[in-house]
């Protein structure tokens, strides 16, 4: 405690300073210890017990390959990437993702969807193997089969060795097995998209090392948004953490229904499907069978508070990933912040708990939080090209 009293005097010291006609804010100690939990980014490397491949490279690369090729959907014309590109954040840009037809809700991005642990905006899926494998079936999007997949592993020379190399065994005949094998592979190369260091991470860990020369840097716009962040705006109740987001999900007064008489129920339609899925933690293709590894899919309750909650997005990227919203309703960041702004709550369930409440800030406050949530970006670098360990096909 002594070690941030003398932070929270240094700081006040010198970020107290007054920038271009506005003051960058004083921290209190609270507000210092919020903001050290945002981090260390990146995160230490973790394998998916769920999966066997979790971190192996040829499991990487035969994911990647996966990932780029359109042979995974039905008509062989849409791949994985047709919807999470690397040049928009691993989504599209669309408000409503499009696969063989409109969906209802903006296709995630990508970033860092290794550290999750429940996947899609409802939470259908609890790995994300599991969470890989549903766009391929799905008629609305790739519109693929298990047995089309099953071939493709067992018939392109490529993809067979990379497989071998992965699984330690050339593909079988159970063709439901091999689309299982494929998920994962997929999920193995998705783990490896990790977002890149940001401006807020350098300003963060000069404040922990108590380098506050180095954290003045930050600009002071984002210094004041952030301190709304952690402060009045309670942010960081459901956007915590190195990730900024707890993973969870709640109704923030986005209207659920999807067209006249036809309402998305979110995460109460998610567990539904997540307790039927044969693919959940609780079934044969999870590698790992210890109850801890099962614990959250063996006791979540489907509530009807639940209904037209969904996933609480991570804020890192986000500058540049919109529109927002699982629906893709608003389309800057700017409304973002003038949703939780102005949010009604009438337009919040009366049965749950209430996450969001009317924020009322000024012009002059909704610059300042776009500004930090803007300073959760970066350049990420360029990609290096997977080790290619087997020949072409």
């Amino acid at each position: 405690m002594n070690r941030w009293r003398a932070i929270l005097l240094v700081v006040a010291l010198v970020l107290g300073a007054v920038a271009e006609g506005r003051a960058q804010p004083r921290w209190s100690e609270d507000e210092l210890r919020a903001i050290g939990a945002h981090g260390p980014w990146p995160p230490p490397a973790t394998v998916d017990p769920s999966n066997r491949v979790s971190g192996v490279p040829a499991a990487v690369a035969l994911g990647e390959r996966l990932f780029n090729d359109a042979r995974l959907s039905g008509d062989g014309t849409m791949s994985c990437t047709s919807c999470h590109q690397a040049a928009r954040n691993w989504s599209d840009g669309r408000a409503r993702a499009r696969g063989r037809a409109e969906l209802d809700r903006r296709t995630p991005s990508l970033w860092n969807v290794g550290q999750g642990h429940w996947f899609g905006w409802d939470g259908a899926a609890d790995s994300l193997w599991a969470q890989s494998m549903r766009p391929i079936l799905d008629p609305r999007e790739m519109a693929g089969s298990t047995r089309s997949v099953a071939g493709l592993l067992r018939g392109d020379p490529t993809l067979s060795c990379l497989y071998r190399r992965a699984f330690g065994a050339a593909p079988g005949n159970d063709d439901e097995a091999l689309l299982v094998d494929a998920g994962k592979a997929l999920a193995a190369f998705q783990e490896t998209l990790v977002s890149p260091r940001t401006s807020f991470d350098d300003f963060r860990d000069a404040l922990v090392a108590g380098d506050f020369a180095a954290a003045a840097r930050y600009p002071a716009a984002a210094q004041r948004g952030l301190k709304i962040f952690v402060g009045a705006g309670n942010c960081n109740a459901c956007h915590f953490g190195p990730r900024f987001t707890n993973g969870e999900f709640g109704d923030v007064g986005i209207p659920f229904f999807v067209r006249p008489g036809e309402v998305d129920p979110g995460r109460l339609g998610g567990l539904a499907k997540l307790t039927a899925s044969p693919f959940n933690r609780l079934g044969p293709y999870n590698d790992d069978r210890s109850a801890a590894g099962t614990l959250r899919t063996r006791h979540v309750q489907r509530l009807h508070a639940n209904f037209g909650e969904f996933r609480v997005p991570g804020l890192r990227q986000l500058g540049s990933d919109g529109p927002y919203m699982h629906n893709g309703q608003l389309a800057t960041l700017e409304d973002v912040v003038r949703h939780y702004s102005e949010v009604s709550p009438d337009r919040l369930h009366s049965d749950g708990v209430p996450l969001v409440r009317p924020l009322g800030l000024s012009a002059d406050d909704q610059a300042d939080l776009v500004a930090f949530l803007r300073s959760l970006a970066a350049e990420p670098p360029v990609r290096a090209a997977p080790a290619v360990e087997c020949g072409a096909g």
